[in-house]
């Protein structure tokens, strides 16, 4: 793969299309970047861990790769840019409506993540107030009638807009189950960092909280580190993972 990489290089320097941009004075094609090769790992399908089958919503590939090797139906969603301009609300309604047929949901939302790759602060904040009003809303309005529901919302990483990429540090994440609702529980609590960071609880390792969403995880072994820095609760069983 490297040696490829590096004749074409030479194969570009002398390939027409390069010499008559050379020419012209505009930048040139000047080499290939293999990327992303691999192999197609070998996982269980969340049918085959959990009992359960679902649709994945993204307008990111890699999203939509991991949703395939999940087992997961593919919903292609009109207006689903994977930008600041995505139509939330189609996402929510398409989402929804899956949700009549399946037993699970993965609904991925790019935007907050590109405005902080902008280093743009009020972009991402208005992301994440159209997420809240156009798809928390009306899914925790319309999944009441579709029966007893867990709903899972997390990031996967942060982006501060200070730094324009990833960083390492726990994301909130908040685990709410219909039943819950119904009874009043616990006392709600704002969705940020700094709130949840003051529950001091904390999941080391984030893939068992899909364990937790489909109930084959007692919830108990989530206050494990209860005590820990960077911990985050929402509302209202919530908590950080790395």
């Amino acid at each position: 793969m490297r040696d490829l990489t590096t004749r074409s290089a030479k194969i570009l320097l002398a390939h027409p299309v390069n010499m008559a941009r050379r020419n012209a004075g505009k930048p040139e094609a000047n080499s290939i970047w293999l990327w992303g090769q691999g192999t197609r790992p070998s996982v269980p399908t969340l049918k085959e861990r959990f009992g359960v089958e679902g649709s994945v919503i993204s307008a990111v590939d890699l999203v939509n790769g991991l949703g395939r090797l999940a087992g997961l139906n593919l919903i292609k969603v009109p207006g689903a840019t994977g930008f600041l301009d995505t139509d939330y609300s189609a996402k929510a309604r398409y989402g929804l409506e899956s949700l009549k047929t399946s037993d699970f949901l993965l609904l991925h939302i790019e935007a907050p993540d590109e405005a902080g790759h902008m280093g743009r602060a009020d972009l991402k904040k208005e992301a994440i107030e159209r997420i809240d009003e156009l798809i928390i809303g009306p899914m925790l309005n319309g999944l009441g009638a579709l029966g007893d529901f867990t709903i899972l919302l997390m990031p996967d990483h942060a982006t501060p807009s200070q730094i324009k990429t990833h960083s390492p540090e726990p994301v909130p994440f908040a685990l709410l189950k219909s039943a819950e609702l119904k009874s009043g529980g616990q006392a709600a609590r704002r969705y940020t960092e700094a709130e949840g960071t003051r529950t001091g609880l904390v999941v080391g390792d984030g893939y068992h909280l899909i364990e937790s969403l489909f109930g084959t995880r007692d919830e108990s072994d989530l206050e494990l580190k209860r005590g820990s820095a960077n911990g985050a609760e929402s509302c209202p069983r919530s908590g950080a993972r790395d």
